[in-house]
């Protein structure tokens, strides 16, 4: 996907609570033809007024080695990130701690034998490898793309799945799961299953507005809520509220002749922040930009603006809670 600079330029906003640190808990880098987003790119978004220190790089398919077994290739991508984390660290391209976690990706579903690859993530990481994000997104409308993983139906239920999840907790790492909203019932017993095992449920379980989803917000919401209570009632699971202006949630924003502002995003989608905070509660819950992917529809700048309307009502440690804390304990970045 590439981004418009100049599109989005045409919204420009005075930036709200400029010295609240925040921790940015989901991004991506990668250098696809068409479509590059790299260190240059990242600091250009996190520097652009809002006080960012930190954040944490989610798997993306980005440098897969190109030789050795298959199952090994994704290690590759850790590589990578862990080399733009100590150029960040350096010091020499700003305060801005880029990538200080890192989220890989291994295949759950070789069971046991994932041991190896998680042994090779951590061994390219070693000070910063925190977790895997297996995506399941799944629908069975042609007409809604599917992860970059290409799962299966019903994945979390595979005990292939099941036998390398369980090896997460022997290693001490969380998963990032990305799914569709219809999914999070899946999602819910695969956390009831394995209670030790810290999860971290991305971009509101992906609530859909297009294919067969479109026109149906409603009534795709009510039921949301409720798979977000059930969801919430499992200790070991916490929410990154954000990427919810991708174009597979049907709000067409890159669409439009010009960019929202903040408080049109607002107004187009608090409800799914506050009943999120509302169910998990703002220590298990931590904003997200989910860029370049949003970058889509909105600019690094609008988009903390919009998030810092909507926790307007929150007191200052749950304001620290949902902009640096949780995000600082879940992904352990001392």
């Amino acid at each position: 996907m590439a981004t418009n600079d100049e599109w989005l330029g045409q919204v420009r906003e005075e930036i709200i609570d400029p010295d609240l640190p925040i921790i940015d808990p989901h991004h991506h880098l990668w250098d696809f033809p068409g479509s590059r987003y790299m260190l240059d790119e990242l600091n250009a978004d996190t520097g652009s007024g809002h006080n960012v220190r930190a954040t944490v790089f989610v798997e993306c398919t980005a440098m897969y080695r190109a030789e050795g077994p298959e199952h090994l290739k994704p290690v590759g991508e850790t590589e990578f990130v862990n080399g733009i984390a100590a150029q960040s660290a350096s010091g020499l391209y700003g305060e801005m701690r880029a990538c200080k976690g890192i989220v890989g990706f291994a295949d759950l579903a070789l069971g046991a034998a994932v041991e190896e690859v998680l042994e090779a993530h951590i061994i390219a990481a070693p000070d910063r490898f925190r977790g895997i994000r297996h995506a399941s997104a799944f629908d069975d409308s042609d007409e809604v793309r599917p992860s970059h993983t290409n799962p299966p139906k019903f994945l979390f239920g595979q005990s292939e799945f099941r036998e390398g999840f369980a090896k997460l907790a022997n290693y001490g790492l969380s998963f990032d799961a990305w799914l569709f909203h219809h999914q999070i019932p899946e999602l819910t017993a695969l956390a009831r299953a394995f209670p030790e095992t810290t999860i971290i449920l991305d971009h509101f379980g992906g609530p859909l507005g297009i294919g067969p989803h479109e026109g149906r917000r409603s009534e795709i919401f009510a039921q949301w809520m409720t798979d977000m209570v059930d969801l919430s009632e499992c200790p070991n699971v916490v929410a990154k509220i954000g990427g919810i202006n991708m174009a597979v949630n049907g709000f067409d924003w890159h669409k439009r002749d010009t960019p929202p502002t903040s408080d049109e995003l607002v107004a187009a989608t608090q409800d799914y922040y506050l009943h999120t905070i509302d169910a998990f509660g703002p220590d298990r819950c931590m904003f997200e930009s989910n860029f370049p992917v949003d970058k889509l529809s909105c600019s690094y700048a609008v988009l903390w603006n919009a998030f810092k309307k909507i926790a307007s009502g929150f007191s200052p440690e749950e304001k620290t809670a949902l902009f640096h804390d949780t995000a600082k304990r879940v992904y352990r970045l001392d």
